[in-house]
């Protein structure tokens, strides 16, 4: 049952407006996180932001980094929020491009291989072999026209406004570990003579991150869990797909975005930076597990 104006329970649970003292609200500035009213708000790229914070940080009575304009997550604001999302989709489309016009040699030295023999290449490849950097170039391999834009499609749409609302530092962090865990899984499960590719392990993990950010604001839910959802029907519906990266991805997404969001302000890097360093260390205890089992 919803409380009546001025009860007692509504005065405890919403803090009034750091403006308007008199005016109840339960929406906070997504830089300094001080409560705000309707009159108060400014549309931002994620959330809704304070005057003082959209005018660089004058005025009084400022939270302690208030005076310099952060994200949510206490990364610097940019003028171009999304500069990292377009590198990252030109990387992809360079890369993709190189497949095409070098052919599988290229592809076969790159993408995500347990340990196989490559009649391309000769010899015997692969991650168990040492070449630990096909956890990582994977990323940037995709097999068709449709597998690449499907992933660049979701790449701008998910990761621009994650990217506004991490910083540019936080977001790598966030996408390269969150494919890095993607391939780990893929190394471990997968037959070691599979080879997989493609965007989608960190893809997932910006998923994971957006639905984490999304719950902290208090945004409705069901877009972005119908989104998930559908995503992951076509993950394990279709036989060619690499469920492993996929669920990699998003755990580590949801494990490092959860630390983002949440971190204590006065503890805010370490825990942040700190959690990042621990899906690192699972990655690589993956690594070197699988690596033992096939040599």
């Amino acid at each position: 049952m919803d409380q009546a104006p001025g009860s007692p329970q509504q005065e405890q649970d919403l803090p009034g407006c750091y403006r308007h003292p008199d005016r109840e609200t339960g929406i906070r500035c997504t830089r300094c996180e001080r409560p705000i009213c309707p009159e108060c708000m400014v549309s931002a790229s994620v959330g809704f932001q304070c005057p003082d914070c959209v005018r660089g940080g004058s005025g009084t009575g400022h939270a302690p980094d208030a005076a310099t304009p952060r994200t949510l997550a206490g990364g610097t604001i940019t003028t171009d929020p999304r500069l990292v999302t377009k590198i990252l989709i030109g990387l992809c489309i360079a890369a993709y491009f190189v497949q095409l016009s070098v052919g599988d040699r290229f592809t076969d030295s790159f993408d995500l291989i347990g340990r196989a023999y490559v009649p391309v290449l000769g010899d015997v490849e692969g991650v168990a072999e040492g070449q630990w950097y096909r956890l990582l170039t994977s990323m940037f391999l995709h097999g068709s026209y449709i597998h690449i834009i499907f992933n660049m499609l979701s790449l701008w749409w998910i990761g621009g406004p994650l990217e506004a609302a991490l910083g540019r530092a936080r977001y790598l962090a966030l996408y390269f570990l969150s494919g890095l865990a993607g391939s780990a899984l893929t190394y471990l499960l997968a037959a070691p003579n599979q080879p997989s590719l493609g965007a989608s392990g960190a893809i997932f993990g910006l998923f994971g991150a957006t639905a984490v950010l999304m719950r902290r604001l208090q945004y409705d839910m069901r877009p972005v869990i119908a989104l998930l959802v559908i995503n992951l029907i076509f993950t394990f519906g279709w036989s060619n797909i690499s469920w492993q990266a996929h669920i990699g991805g998003l755990v580590g997404g949801v494990v490092i975005g959860y630390a983002m969001v949440h971190a204590p302000r006065e503890r805010r890097a370490l825990v942040q930076y700190g959690t990042c360093a621990l899906v690192l260390v699972a990655v690589v205890v993956m690594t070197l597990v699988r690596t033992t089992q096939l040599t």
